[in-house]
């Protein structure tokens, strides 16, 4: 059963792992961390950190691989994005055409794209993130 929800969210956690040559280059530190390759710090955090708003993010996953702006940040959002983590093994690779469709849904109804989209509004229920960017 857990091989078949990491064989379920693989093309997810391949795009995370396709951006790991450059997290290692720009002196990120990885780790595993209950079933997930978690990649925080180095420049690429410090350029994550400086992105405008709405684009600025402390972490973002991808399957089971998750890109935080620094350990701190990653320690925060850990329970949060172990929910996306989940909701990855739930819809696989239907979850980026999901979540984009319900950023859209909210965007062209007049609500907030990120705050008020269904797999956000979950995660943030089942576990806020301590430090809210």
């Amino acid at each position: 059963m857990v091989l078949l929800r990491y064989l379920w969210a693989a093309p997810a956690s391949l795009v995370g792992l396709g951006l790991l040559p450059l997290a290692w280059a720009c002196g990120a530190r990885m780790t595993r961390h209950t079933g997930t390759l978690e990649i925080a710090g180095g420049r690429l955090g410090a350029w994550i950190a400086r992105l405008p708003s709405p684009w600025a993010f402390d972490a973002i996953t991808f399957g089971h691989v998750v890109y935080a702006v620094d350990a701190e940040r990653l320690a925060a959002c850990r329970a949060h994005e172990r929910v996306h983590v989940r909701q990855y093994e739930r819809w696989g690779p239907l979850f980026f055409p999901l979540y984009v469709g319900s950023s859209v849904l909210q965007w062209l109804t007049g609500r907030n794209p990120y705050w008020d989209n269904h797999f956000e509004r979950e995660a943030y229920r089942v576990a806020p993130p301590s430090s809210v960017r």
